[in-house]
C-alpha cells in the first residue's frame, strides 16, 4: 500500500482505494486523443482552479490541455500555475497510464512550475505526438543519465485539493485533499513519512533526483470538509 501510494504520488495522482468501473484504465493503448480533451476550455479552467484556494488560483496561470499539449489559457501574476493532469502522469508501467477519466487538478507555486511541472508538460507534448510509453520511458532514463533532469528548486511545492478532481480508479476518484511538497532526493525518514500515526507520506523513487512528500488535509479547496 505504502509504496504504491508513493510511486502514483510522483506524478500527482495517489493510488489508495481498490479499484472500481475503470473507463479505460487497463489497456494498453491510448484512446483517441478527444478522449482526454475537456468539454470545454471554460471547464478545464474551472477544474484546474479548483486544486487550490480561490486566493491563490483565481490569480494563477492556468494552463489547458489541447493536441498540442498544454496552452496557456489564463496569464496570472502570482506565480502560480493551475492545470489539470492526466493519466500519463502515472508511472510508464501503471495500468491506468492510459485511463481517460483522470482529471487531476494542480496548483504549482513558483519554483515548482519552474523546476517540476515542465517534466509533465514534456511528457503531454510526447503524447500527443504518439510516443509510446516505452519510448518516454527510455528517453527519460537517458535525460536522467545525462543529468539534464535536475532536483527540484528550493521551497517548490503543489496544492492538490479539489474535490472534484478524479486521480484514478485505484484511488477511489478524488482520494483526499493534499499539499506535495518537492525537495532534492532524500530518504522518507527524514521527514518521518510512513510511519505509524505520521501524517505525511512520500520518499524518493528510481534514479528521480527528487523526493516526493504528501500531506493529507481536513479540508478541500472550496472549505468543505474532507470526510
Amino acid at each position: 500500500m505504502k509504496s504504491r501510494t508513493f510511486n502514483a504520488a510522483i506524478l500527482s495522482v495517489c493510488c489508495l482505494a481498490a479499484a472500481v468501473h475503470p473507463g479505460r484504465a487497463f489497456g494498453a493503448e491510448m484512446a483517441p486523443v478527444g478522449a482526454y480533451l475537456a468539454t470545454t476550455p471554460e471547464a478545464e479552467i474551472i477544474l484546474a482552479r479548483s486544486a487550490a484556494p480561490a486566493s491563490i488560483s483565481s490569480e494563477a496561470t492556468v494552463l489547458v490541455l489541447s493536441t498540442r499539449g498544454y496552452e496557456v489559457a489564463v496569464r496570472g501574476d502570482n506565480g502560480f500555475v493551475c492545470l489539470v493532469e492526466r493519466s500519463w502522469g502515472n508511472d510508464f508501467e501503471h495500468a491506468e497510464f492510459w485511463n481517460t477519466r483522470v482529471r487531476s487538478p494542480a496548483c504549482y507555486n513558483e519554483a515548482a512550475a519552474r523546476s517540476v511541472l515542465p517534466r509533465y508538460l514534456t511528457r503531454t507534448t510526447w503524447v500527443m505526438a504518439g510516443v509510446s510509453p516505452v519510448e518516454m520511458a527510455r528517453r527519460t532514463q537517458e535525460a536522467l543519465a545525462r543529468g539534464d533532469i535536475p532536483p527540484p528548486d528550493d521551497g517548490a511545492m503543489c496544492y492538490m485539493m479539489s474535490v472534484h478532481g478524479y486521480l484514478g480508479d485505484e484511488a477511489g476518484g478524488h482520494w483526499h485533499p493534499h499539499l506535495m511538497f518537492y525537495v532534492p532526493r532524500m530518504e522518507a525518514s527524514a521527514w518521518g513519512a510512513n510511519l505509524p500515526g505520521s501524517p505525511i507520506i512520500g520518499g524518493p523513487s528510481g534514479a528521480d533526483p527528487t523526493t516526493v512528500f504528501l500531506v493529507p488535509l481536513a479540508r478541500w479547496s472550496d472549505g468543505a470538509p474532507a470526510h
